[in-house]
């Protein structure tokens, strides 16, 4: 498996597709419950395949990921031959996960206690990976409203 299974809940809201990703197989709902009793190491499988289908279709489409803990925020571009980041530091013990905390970074962009950082990097062998990799240590897919607007901010 290249990524991760879907959840029980993304199973179920992508219940047609896997439907139609099972009838690719030519495998019908009959053989589809036959092969769970059956061989659930195949299921398994097919589990596996259909989940690692569904991230490649998404991550393809990924433009912008988000990073947002206390103390940073880490705001990635995802062009198509690097990744564009803009870091956001404080040096204060304000939270920007907080409403509060966001707020005051809104109206003080300026502050001796925010840093801009920039930094470009090519990706691995395997683009899509990568951007998985950022979405598994807490990264959200985003428009990248917060990310263009800093940029033309800092730029």
């Amino acid at each position: 498996m290249k990524y991760a299974r879907l959840t029980k809940e993304q199973f179920e809201e992508l219940h047609q597709e896997f439907i139609n990703f099972l009838a690719t197989q030519t495998i019908t709902a009959d053989e589809w419950n036959d092969i769970k009793i059956n061989k659930p190491e195949v299921a398994e499988q097919e589990l596996d395949v259909f989940s690692d289908l569904v991230w490649e279709g998404v991550l393809n489409k990924v433009v912008y990921i988000e990073h947002i803990s206390p103390q940073q925020m880490h705001l990635f571009h995802l062009k198509d031959d690097i990744m564009h980041l803009i870091a956001v530091k404080l040096k204060n013990p304000i939270d920007l996960t907080t409403t509060d905390g966001f707020n005051w970074l809104r109206e003080n962009l300026m502050d001796d206690d925010v840093e801009f950082l920039q930094a470009k990097k090519e990706y691995s062998e395997d683009k899509n990976v990568d951007k998985f990799q950022l979405i598994q240590q807490g990264g959200v897919i985003t428009k990248g409203d917060l990310f263009q607007y800093l940029d033309r901010l800092i730029n």
